[in-house]
């Protein structure tokens, strides 16, 4: 059959119109790799030939052969002041074949490591920056959450400090009050309280500074759904899975009636819990569900009778 090779940028934006061969109108075209060719199988006409392979040259067959191999460094990331593009030197001191230095060269290394870390931040912004995106990592390790949340809260703070919302407030408020917006925007579910737990300010200025950033960097936030803490409780508790199903249940039954506005989500959750307990005859003592959700037993108490109620179920003793 006769190959014909038609123009590459017509051929691509034909077929990103219609995905048919523009020769004989069918779908059968196909990737040739011995070739490096994408064909029709029906009328042989070469759409692309050639094409370029942005890939590695090499090929590595796990993840040790691809470290080995690999000569680029880590991607960008928002949460380090420099976006991590600088470098830094390596503090043991070995030459490159993994033999000791001497003396002489080790001090030097060690006066050339002392001046670059005093080069990487070359203003007062740079070094507010660095020690916010320093807390805000610490209070990450603290708290276990996932590393979006980590990227989410430093972008938010970069924001604030190129705005100006920094100043007349601490660096700690404004670091802590952006990683609980971040947890928020993630739907990690993170209590005010427990983020306070890990923080080096008080949960007054926490929530403060959360309101005035949010509302001045235009971050619209949904209000905090109970159920969001109810896998991570259940699974703190180490409660059966029926007992977790049914507080999802009662937690949504009771917010269709509008039960849930105006209290606290971790009160309400945890509650939840307890009732879903009570049903499914599991004991789970009030002071254990209390103590995990970082509230009190009054809390706990008020709002399981309320869930109850509401739904309209109680169980064979309370």
């Amino acid at each position: 059959m006769t190959r014909s090779i038609i123009d590459h940028t017509t051929s691509e934006s034909t077929e990103t119109e219609t995905g048919l061969c523009p020769d004989c109108e069918t779908d059968t075209i196909v990737h040739d790799p011995d070739r490096g060719e994408r064909v029709c199988e029906e009328c042989g006409l070469v759409l692309t030939e050639d094409p370029i392979d942005y890939g590695p040259e090499w090929r590595a067959f796990n993840a040790q052969e691809h470290d080995e191999l690999s000569r680029v460094g880590a991607p960008l990331t928002q949460s380090m002041h420099d976006r991590g593009l600088t470098t830094t030197i390596d503090w043991r001191n070995k030459d490159a074949n993994g033999h000791s230095m001497s003396a002489d060269k080790q001090g030097q290394l060690h006066r050339l490591r002392v001046w670059q870390e005093r080069i990487r931040t070359k203003n007062a912004g740079e070094r507010n920056l660095k020690y916010a995106l320093s807390e805000i990592d610490r209070m990450v390790s603290a708290l276990g959450v996932p590393k979006p949340v980590k990227e989410t809260a430093s972008v938010i703070y970069r924001r604030a400090l190129e705005q100006d919302l920094i100043r007349g407030r601490s660096i700690e408020g404004v670091a802590t009050s952006a990683l609980y917006t971040a947890c928020r925007k993630e739907d990690i579910p993170r209590s005010l309280e427990e983020v306070t737990s890990v923080s080096r300010v008080d949960q007054r200025e926490i929530g403060r500074t959360y309101r005035y950033i949010a509302d001045e960097l235009d971050i619209n936030l949904e209000p905090t759904n109970p159920r969001q803490f109810v896998p991570r409780f259940c699974s703190e508790l180490d409660v059966g899975k029926d007992v977790e199903t049914k507080a999802v249940e009662i937690i949504d039954q009771t917010t269709e009636q509008g039960l849930h506005s105006g209290k606290s989500p971790t009160g309400f959750a945890a509650a939840a819990i307890y009732a879903a307990g009570l049903l499914c005859d599991e004991t789970i003592p009030q002071r254990a569900v209390a103590d995990t959700a970082q509230t009190t037993v009054v809390t706990v108490r008020n709002r399981y009778r309320e869930q109850l109620e509401a739904i309209d179920q109680q169980p064979a003793t309370t």
